[in-house]
């Protein structure tokens, strides 16, 4: 009887040629010709796993002493039962290559470590630059805006005293400044004068305090120079913080 199942003879057909190439491979693996290095090797691993007979002279030497075969060294039996394996060394590098390569390695990895601990102290650096200018950036528009208001506060309370010129120039908002006051990206509103946003702000607060008792922080007039100094804490942001 035939199995004529459709599909089987060609599993059949491609089952027969893998054990054929199989079988091909294993025929040139050993009819391959071995290098002198292999059969080296071969030899070599054949003695050493062969144990040592009495034909051995230092074997044979050993069991005049006592010695019998698989029994430890040393008088009280305490040494090694195997002997020490050889180490054989191939390759055409000098005595101490495998170290001095280590040693590279190692060198190598310890900069590569200090290049990222170098690199991650960078990026932290700027990371904190960064910060310290944005809170600038912040206090420096703060400060703008408080100055704006001591000066618009300066103006109506030097035309309530029918003042109609300015101390200082900049003590008034300026028209074209009151248009923009709301923009934040105004970088240099300010430069009437070489002084700075601050010490405008100091001078024009001690202004305003002297001459109208007046305090831009507390947002009130008091009514003599003893009655602000005894109820306002003080003359800036800090001290009504």
């Amino acid at each position: 009887r035939q199995d004529v199942r459709p599909g089987l003879p060609m599993v059949r057909r491609v089952k027969e040629a893998i054990q054929k190439e199989e079988k091909q491979k294993e025929a040139n693996e050993k009819n391959r010709q071995k290098s002198i290095k292999e059969e080296e090797k071969e030899r070599r691993d054949l003695v050493l796993k062969s144990a040592l007979g009495n034909e051995n002279k230092g074997f044979a030497l050993l069991q005049k002493m006592g010695y019998k075969s698989g029994q430890a060294l040393g008088k009280s039996g305490e040494g090694i039962v195997e002997p020490i394996p050889l180490n054989i060394k191939t390759g055409l590098s000098g005595l101490g290559h495998e170290e001095l390569k280590k040693r590279k390695a190692e060198e190598k990895l310890e900069n590569y470590r200090q290049k990222l601990h170098m690199k991650k102290q960078a990026n932290e650096q700027a990371a904190d630059q960064f910060r310290i200018r944005f809170k600038n950036k912040q206090e420096e528009r703060k400060m703008e805006g408080d100055l704006r208001k001591s000066q618009r506060a300066c103006q109506q309370l030097d035309m309530q005293k029918d003042i109609e010129v300015p101390k200082e120039t900049w003590f008034w908002i300026e028209p074209e400044e009151e248009d923009k006051k709301d923009e934040e990206d105004k970088e240099d509103e300010c430069t009437s004068s070489d002084l700075s946003v601050s010490e405008k702000l100091q001078i024009l607060t001690a202004y305003l305090r002297k001459e109208h008792f007046y305090c831009i922080w507390c947002g009130t007039t008091y009514e003599d120079s003893e009655d602000l100094s005894s109820n306002c804490p003080g003359d800036s942001a800090a001290d009504h913080d």
